[in-house]
């Protein structure tokens, strides 16, 4: 089956009001700058969105939280080296945050791709994020009771793909991507480059096809560092 989306926008095309959006990245290593802000471009609203962070700058999922789409965050770092966006949206009482702790993050990321409803861990015994939460002891240590995460969609970056969506990543941008790619229900993935099939070393295979449902090329990816360093910022389309 061949999964090429002629672009960006038809690759997210099917994102809807009030879904539930896993976004993958490490700060800017593996996010999918080009989907996001197609993403954007569309403009649906009242999204859940799953990240390591809350956004960067004025790109980006920053970006998504300036145009209003965000109505809620599930992230480990709501602070960053410039969160305005997020700040602002925030103090105003426009936007909610769950705040995870980064380990328990992808553990709940991963919990849900392998069909794991709940698990238990150490991480935030004894803290406010842990109120209203089942407590158990074993060995005579507590454990705190989390849950599985799950997504309508997940966007992600990833290095290669071919037209089965097998997936290589490069370098640090397999952080969270496979995870995201396991816990949605639909995969969006933008590659440097797509290759027919068997164009990829079955053993250099990260994330394996049947978790993926879209791939779309982006030949030459933006970089969220870089982008900020140039003061730039996504509006409506353009780059101002």
């Amino acid at each position: 089956m061949d999964k090429r989306s002629v672009s960006a926008a038809e690759a997210v095309s099917a994102i809807d009001e009030g879904a539930v959006v896993m976004i993958g990245g490490f700060g800017g290593s593996g996010a999918p700058i080009e989907l996001i802000h197609a993403l954007i471009d569309k403009r649906p609203r009242n999204l859940t969105v799953i990240n390591n962070n809350a956004g960067n700058g004025r790109i980006g999922i920053a970006a998504m939280i300036d145009a209003g789409m965000v109505a809620k965050m599930i992230c480990s770092f709501p602070k960053s080296s410039d969160p305005r966006a997020f700040t602002e949206r925030y103090l105003a009482g426009e936007i909610e945050l769950e705040l995870v702790p980064q380990g328990t993050l992808a553990e709940r990321i991963r919990a849900g791709g392998a069909g794991i409803p709940a698990f238990y861990t150490p991480t935030a015994y004894g803290t406010e994020l842990a109120e209203g939460k089942p407590v158990a002891e074993f060995d005579g240590r507590h454990y705190v009771q989390e849950r599985w995460l799950k997504a309508d969609f997940a966007i992600i970056k990833a290095e290669i793909g071919d037209t089965h969506g097998n997936l290589t990543y490069s370098k640090a941008a397999r952080n969270f991507n496979p995870l995201m790619c396991m816990a949605a229900t639909k995969t969006i993935v933008q590659v440097s480059k797509v290759v027919e099939a068997g164009g990829i070393d079955p053993e250099h295979v990260v994330t394996p096809g049947i978790f993926v449902d879209h791939v779309v090329e982006i030949p030459s990816p933006q970089q969220e560092e870089e982008m900020i360093r140039a003061g730039l910022q996504y509006e409506g389309g353009v780059y101002a």
